[in-house]
């Protein structure tokens, strides 16, 4: 009779779901491969018809989050249309609900240390995500005079950094991490900050603080 693991109608992606849970409870580094097949049910041998290591499992992972990723950030950028602050914005609040949402994914893509550029599949639709941050970036930055005006690059990736910051301190329960404030309002706040730095939305006035 065949191993249990060989019924199942997806292996493959049985094994992802079973990593996103370990990778949620101890983090990228803090499992087997044993344990992934463990969890989801199968024999060791099993997991090597599908990957070769554990690093391959996780880019796999990570490739699955950037597909998601890209698509929410796609859908928050046309969501913001006609206005390119609304659509730079939304980006910034879709990439941390994408972080609350899909915590495996997140840690797989942005904290795994798997690089982007480790299979082409995962090099090509991480490379879809960030555009839509650096399209957005550039629609707003069109406002700026060209002589004061940053890389699209340079602008995606100061955002991408202060998101990136919201969610390791405070959108995902870091422990000792405390604030009172909602990590939606620190982005939106800080990046308030950063658009007046550039002059693209107005100072506070006397009545306005």
């Amino acid at each position: 009779m065949s191993k249990r693991g060989y019924h199942h109608g997806n292996l493959r992606q049985a094994l992802v779901d079973a990593a996103l849970v370990l990778i949620e409870q101890k983090g990228p580094t803090g499992f087997t491969l044993s344990e992934a097949a463990k969890t989801a049910g199968v024999t060791p041998a099993a997991v090597y018809r599908h990957f070769e290591g554990r690093e391959d499992l996780i880019a796999e992972i990570a490739r699955q989050g950037f597909e998601v990723f890209a698509d929410l950030l796609d859908y928050a950028f046309e969501s913001g249309q006609p206005s390119a602050l609304a659509s730079f914005e939304a980006t910034g609040r879709a990439y941390l609900a994408f972080a609350r949402k899909y915590p495996g994914h997140y840690i797989a893509m942005f904290e795994s240390g798997i690089s982007m550029q480790r299979t082409p599949e995962l090099h090509q639709v991480a490379t879809r995500a960030l555009g839509v941050l650096e399209r957005a970036a550039e629609h707003l930055s069109q406002q700026i005079p060209a002589e004061n005006r940053p890389p699209p690059q340079m602008f995606a990736a100061h955002i991408w950094a202060m998101s990136h910051g919201v969610v390791e301190l405070f959108a995902r329960g870091t422990p000792g991490a405390k604030c009172p404030f909602p990590p939606e309002d620190l982005l939106e706040t800080g990046i308030g900050i950063y658009l007046r730095g550039l002059g693209l939305i107005p100072q506070d006035t006397p009545e306005d603080t």
